[in-house]
């Protein structure tokens, strides 16, 4: 018999479907070893040695990993094939003592891939596993470090992250943009004109964008009303007329990010929900690997999917060779693939009713990206027309204003046979010439004003975090949850909003420790774990050139910081248990409460009642107000708990709720 040891248990229920008698699959629950959590853990003096300890709650799966392994004739380590993964299966091989077990990877739970991957052990990459030591020994001296800092300093209770804290900071600046923000005032101005001459005659909408040459700058209505009178009293013609045809590529297949950001616009899901239902479906052995910043696609998958396109919808669907498509990454992660179907001429299958539907979407998302990753261009006509307009009052000195509209029409689909366009495809615009004269119907002018910057939904600050070379796959959603949990920034209409506490953090360490927290240092920190994960620095070497700078400048900044204070919002009363301070609405582990000013010399505290203004739409009598759960995912709820149990996971809509 022949043990294979992954991580969780639908993946070994998975791979047991096709291996056969001659194979058991046991589960280690994840991580078997971490830094113990009462203490630091790293022997700083030493090289930076990690204790590893056994985590207590795995004991049980421990057991059955260590049971099954001593009647193995072989023992292969299929963990997942990133860092984390070798990182388990180097804790694997330390509780084995009987036997040599091999190591295996496969990007895919499939029967091919996992023969394949059997029939071509190899070592555990101790480069890999260096490289997962020092991110989590990183990690741990920064938050270990910084925490009893922000204790002294700040409040107690607080931590901090090194790619958490930088997550922070961009939520923090963007709220500050928008605070900044001042808005502008323009005016858009456009003519319907229909032509003059020409029996069947069509009116179309042209858009002004230049008086005299110069850009329109019409930014308050006596301008705009100038302008207006003016094109009333104008002559109009065709002045240019610019066709050519248009070829649009498909989108590259998903990695994790550009999965989590489509399947925010298109499913409202957050990106912990994606990485959830992505794990589920590569377990079951119906997606590649999920977490991946690569776009890269096997010769195998890429020939499959070719011959697919081309039985399904003929040969004008496909090109004449395969697509690539380059890494926006800036340093990729390993040797991933793209996410993609594992096969893509087979139906969509789920042995779970609870992940049956949502399973089901993500999956058809999956499979129509990959698949028109690969399809022909899709062709459309393109028409720009431009129309002067020059006023008909010769005795006056008139202006020439330029005018324009321009549209697309589809003439060939090719991939947008499978993914339509979400925009309706715009009008055709009429047949017209060069110098045609067209008439008159009227004239718009709309007020607009410039607006700030948007705050960061989960999929905008993946995107950006990305771009920024921040974090890898893995870390997306840790990062995500991590802020929330500790109360620094909260969500609000599926927008960050940064709390007073992570705004004082924030300011506090970025004062204190603007190389730590920089964007481009903690990018630079990214690209070091990758060099030692590619075998081309040491982390111990990494570890010591962080660690001696950050630690003089820690008691640099224990020594000469000032205490901050946490703004609180002030609510105009007084305490009603001393008398002599004022309530205030603070944030506790389970969101925002109200307390006395004078805390802790008074002790007095209530619920706070976050409206939203709107009535209770089971009782009608309380108001649907913001709570939070333990694990600090928001929800609705009725002020008049527990006599109204009413409760959604989304705003309700003229008091109606919209349950999951």
């Amino acid at each position: 018999m022949n043990l294979i040891v992954v991580e969780s248990p639908t993946k070994a229920r998975t791979l047991s479907r096709f291996l056969g008698k001659d194979f058991t699959v046991e589960a280690t629950m994840g991580h078997i070893k971490d830094l113990p959590k009462e203490k630091l853990g790293v022997d700083i003096e030493n090289n930076f040695k990690p204790e590893y300890v056994i985590v207590k709650k795995k004991a049980k799966s421990i057991k059955k990993v260590k049971d099954a392994a001593k009647s193995a004739q072989k023992i292969y380590l299929a963990t997942d094939p990133d860092r984390e993964g070798e990182a388990i299966a180097q804790h694997v091989k330390e509780i084995i003592t009987n036997s040599k077990p091999e190591r295996i990877v496969f990007h895919e739970i499939t029967k091919g891939a996992v023969e394949d991957a059997l029939a071509h052990p190899r070592e555990i990459d101790k480069k890999l596993v260096n490289a997962q030591i020092a991110r989590r020994v990183l990690d741990r001296l920064v938050g270990y470090k910084l925490s009893p800092l922000l204790w002294k300093k700040v409040r107690r209770g607080l931590s901090a992250g090194r790619v958490q804290s930088v997550a922070v900071r961009l939520i923090v600046e963007r709220e500050r943009e928008i605070e900044d923000f001042r808005s502008q005032e323009f005016w858009e101005i456009f003519a319907q004109v229909v032509q003059k001459e020409k029996e069947e005659r069509e009116s179309f909408l042209v858009k002004l964008l230049k008086i005299d040459g110069k850009k329109a700058e019409v930014n308050n209505k006596r301008k705009a009303e100038r302008v207006v009178t003016e094109l009333k009293k104008s002559d109009f013609k065709v002045s240019d007329i610019r066709k050519r045809e248009v070829k649009k590529s498909p989108y590259p297949p998903f990695t994790t990010s550009t999965l989590t950001q489509t399947a925010a616009r298109f499913f409202g899901w957050s990106a912990k929900k994606t990485m959830m239902f992505s794990q589920r479906l590569y377990e079951e052995g119906l997606i590649t690997y999920h977490r991946t910043d690569s776009t890269n696609i096997a010769k195998l998958a890429i020939n499959g999917v070719r011959t697919h396109i081309e039985k399904e919808f003929g040969t004008r669907y496909l090109p004449s060779g395969p697509r690539v498509y380059k890494t926006k990454s800036k340093v990729a992660q390993e040797a991933h693939e793209a996410i993609r179907p594992t096969k893509v001429d087979s139906k969509f299958k789920i042995r779970n009713e609870k992940f049956e539907k949502d399973g089901k979407r993500l999956y058809e998302l999956i499979w129509k990206r990959f698949v028109a990753c690969q399809m022909a261009d899709s062709i459309y006509d393109e028409t720009r027309i431009d129309v002067f307009a020059k006023s008909k009052v010769k005795s006056q000195k008139s202006k020439v204003y330029l005018l324009r509209v321009g549209g697309q029409i589809m003439k060939f689909d090719g991939w947008r046979k499978i993914i339509r366009p979400l925009k309706k495809e715009e009008p055709q615009l009429p047949d017209v010439e060069k110098n045609e004269p067209l008439q008159l119907i009227k004239v718009d002018s709309q007020q607009k004003f410039t607006e700030p910057p948007p705050r960061f939904s989960e999929a905008s600050l993946i995107k950006k975090l990305e771009e920024l070379g921040i974090g890898r796959p893995s870390t997306y959603v840790p990062t995500i949850s991590t802020i929330q949990l500790r109360q620094y920034v909260e969500k609000k209409e599926a927008r960050f909003h940064p709390t007073p506490v992570g705004t004082t953090v924030n300011d506090f360490l970025i004062k204190n420790f603007p190389k730590i927290f920089n964007y481009s240092f903690t990018a630079k920190m990214e690209s070091d774990l990758d060099e030692v994960a590619n075998g081309n620095i040491k982390w111990t070497d990494m570890m010591g050139d962080f660690y001696k700078p950050f630690e003089k400048k820690l008691e640099q900044v224990e020594e000469k910081s000032k205490r901050v204070k946490i703004e609180t919002e002030k609510l105009g009363k007084a305490c009603p248990e001393c008398k002599k301070g004022e309530l205030v609405v603070r944030i506790g582990r389970y969101g925002k409460f109200v307390s006395c000013s004078r805390f802790p010399d008074c002790d007095y505290r209530e619920r706070y009642l976050e409206k939203i203004g709107m009535k209770c739409p089971e009782c009608g009598k309380g108001d649907v107000i913001i709570k939070k759960t333990g694990k600090g995912r928001q929800f609705y709820g009725c002020s008049r708990y527990p006599d109204c149990k009413w409760a959604s996971w989304q705003k309700p809509v003229n008091n109606k709720s919209v349950n999951h």
